[in-house]
This record gives C-alpha cells, structure tokens and sequence, in this order.
C-alpha cells in the first residue's frame, strides 16, 4: 500500500515551501490585483512598500505581480508536462512489455533516439524553432519527461507479468483491464508518484534554463529565467530583486524533490 509520510521533517519542509507559493500567488490574486506589465520608470527598483510588499524592478513593475504569474506559469507547465508524460510513458510501458515483438522495439527505437539527444538540448531546439510559445515548450519538456516514466513502468510491467497473481488472473480469464487495475496500477503508483514529483522539479527547471538564455517565454510575460536574466545587470543595484525569482526557483524545485521523498510503499 501507498503511503505519504507527512510527519518527516524533509517532507513537511517540502509541503510548506510549496504552500507558501501558493499562498503568495493567493495573496496577490485576492490583496494587491496589480497589472504586472504595467511600467512605472519612476518607480524604478522602488524598496518594498505597503503598495509593493516586494518593490519593483527596473521598469517600476510590481515584483510582487511578476512573481505571481511566473509562478502560475511554471507550475501549470509542470501540472501539464507531468500528466502528459505519465500518461504516454505508462501507457507504452505497459504496450512494450505486454505485447512484445515489434510494439516492443519500435517504441524503444523512439526513446534511444531521444536519449541520444540531451533533453536540454532538445527543449532548447524546440524553443528556438517556436520562440515564445508555451505549447511547443510544453510539448518539449514532456516528449523528454515521459522517457523516464515508459523505463520505469516497462521494467516493472515485465516483471510483475510473470509473477503467480498475473498468471492465476490469465488463468480465470480475467482481461486487461482487471489486470491492469487489480495488479498492475497497485504496484507501479509507489513508483509514479515520485517521479511525478521529480518530473514536476524537472519542467520547472527546464522552463527556467531556457527562459535564461532567451529562448523560452518572451517579455512582456512574466517566467522566473526570463526574470533573472533581465535582473542580473542590476544585481549590484537591486540585489534584492534579483533573488526574489532565484529563491522562487530554487524553492519550488527543492519542494517537489522533499515531497517525492515522503511517498512510501508499505509492504
């Protein structure tokens, strides 16, 4: 049985960084409601503020607006890459170790070809032939996600196939699809889970990586990498403006890696 250990330190740790994102995007969704495309170049790099909670940045846009939907952003990417992946690598996983043959080679043909080409690469070539466009990054992030999920799920499938439940199943003349949800689904979640967390780090990261070399979103939408590399000239000036987007970062990928780590499977 699956279960989720929230009384580890590292995993309640990894539950409240997450929370207060949220609660950060809530806040400035329900409290403040600003434009953040909106630029005040009086208000340059202003300190924070009862208006501002987190100051401005070098066009007197509101850090705390920008934030707010850099944080949207990154995470309706990871919701999305992560399902999309889960989905396509479960489903050829199983196909590949349950029917064999060419189903087999032809889909572990495809994932050599994307392993050959690091997933970085990949997503950096993607977003250069779409600059700007979060469907392509999306489609991306999730053709390098999902190659983890069909290893994982076709290694296990193979394994649990042979096993006496399965062929006591087979036997009584149970189909597919009892298989699969009896069987199959019970033994392969202790293991989707955290890769779904990881998976979830790995899009945000990726998202970042290219918004930083200016081949992900383009301005004026607000994404965490674009922020910091718009940031970095004035990191002398405005310090604390430049690790607002960084911390952003740093913290939601370190969340999701704590909370893949609170998933047990009790025998």
């Amino acid at each position: 049985m699956l279960k989720f250990d929230l009384r580890a330190p590292t995993t309640l740790l990894g539950v409240f960084l997450l929370f207060a994102l949220l609660i950060l995007v809530l806040f400035e969704q329900l409290a403040h409601g600003v434009d953040g495309t909106v630029q005040l170049l009086d208000n340059a790099f202003a300190l924070p503020s009862w208006q501002e909670p987190l100051g401005t940045d070098q066009f007197g846009r509101s850090n705390l607006a920008r934030l707010s939907a850099a944080i949207q952003i990154s995470l309706w990417m990871s919701l999305l890459c992560v399902i999309t992946a889960a989905t396509l690598g479960t489903v050829a996983g199983i196909a590949a170790a349950w029917l064999r043959g060419w189903v087999d080679a032809s889909i572990g043909f495809v994932v050599n070809v994307l392993m050959a080409l690091p997933g970085l690469i990949l997503v950096l070539l993607i977003g250069a032939l779409f600059p700007g466009s979060f469907t392509a990054l999306y489609i991306a992030i999730s053709l390098v996600l999902w190659v983890e999920f069909f290893r994982v799920v076709r290694a296990q499938t193979l394994s649990l196939l042979a096993s006496p439940e399965i062929e006591a199943s087979r036997l009584y003349g149970f189909g597919p699809l009892y298989l699969f949800r009896r069987h199959l689904l019970p033994r392969l979640l202790p293991s989707l889970l955290p890769l779904a967390c990881f998976g979830a780090g790995n899009a945000i990261l990726a998202l970042a990586s290219i918004g930083f070399v200016y081949v992900g979103l383009q301005p004026p939408r607000a994404e965490l990498g674009l922020m910091m590399v718009e940031l970095f000239p004035y990191y002398s000036d405005a310090p604390w403006v430049l690790a607002q987007p960084v911390l952003c970062v740093f913290a939601l990928i370190l969340s999701f890696n704590l909370i893949a780590g609170g998933f047990r499977h009790d025998h």
